[in-house]
């Protein structure tokens, strides 16, 4: 697959992007690169090759929930900017 001027337009419209005139050449000779490659990409023999959900073989690696030495609420509200003697205060920051 090639990418023409007509293509590029209707990607950029879809996008939402501007393209201007002099951007235009380098934009399509990226772009044609990138499916030349892809289609490199294509010729690779991946017969038994199991498909990735996750890059990584580990699954919900988590820690014990071990109850350990915490602030008290007076040792966390003495720093705080705001606070009411109970809880945080905090800007409000939606209607």
């Amino acid at each position: 697959m090639k990418v023409d001027s007509e293509t590029l337009q209707k990607i950029a419209h879809l996008a939402r992007l501007e393209v201007k005139p002099d951007e235009e050449e380098a934009l399509l000779s990226s772009m044609n690169g990138v499916l030349t490659w892809m289609e490199q990409l294509n010729e690779v023999d991946t017969t038994g090759v199991e498909p990735l959900t996750h890059i990584s073989p580990e699954v919900n690696v988590l820690r014990d929930d071990v109850v350990g030495q915490h602030l008290s609420r007076d040792q966390a509200l003495a720093n705080s900017p705001q606070h009411n003697g109970q809880f945080f205060e905090v800007p409000k920051v939606m209607e």
